[in-house]
């Protein structure tokens, strides 16, 4: 990839509930194959009232996340030391790799994050109790 630009309408919404190797069953906008980066993964998750992403882990993955709209309770941190906070439309947190995270929506309309992961590697997550 050398360079791109891609307005956010443009890239189509996919709905993860029709594809049964990858929970979580939300809608998202892959910006990152739109764009066609190699090395960053850049998604727009949208949540209805009620919908998470369960804690979970990656191997070699560090993420990053932007609240677009919505309130969300975070989860964060390794087995043991895990942080509850809820959050808010323009606050941004991040999870390094092997470091436990995950979001679930409190609003009553829809949520939006951005999740920005790099290397961009094939990693379905860990379980964070059963890191060392």
């Amino acid at each position: 990839m050398d360079s791109d630009v891609v307005h956010t309408d443009d890239v189509p919404v996919t709905d993860l509930s029709e594809i049964d190797e990858l929970p979580p069953d939300l809608d998202i906008r892959s910006i990152d194959d739109a764009l066609g980066t190699d090395e960053t993964n850049c998604k727009l998750w949208y949540f209805d009232p009620g919908e998470e992403i369960t804690y979970h882990a990656h191997s070699e993955q560090e993420e990053l996340y932007y609240i677009i709209q919505g309130e969300f309770s975070l989860k964060l941190g390794r087995s043991g030391e895990e942080e509850y906070h809820e959050v808010g439309p323009g606050t941004f947190y991040a999870a390094g790799p092997e470091v436990g995270h995950g979001h679930r929506y409190l609003g009553d309309d829809q949520g939006i994050v951005l999740a920005i992961g790099a290397p961009s590697v094939e990693d379905p997550g860990l379980d964070p109790h059963e890191i060392d």
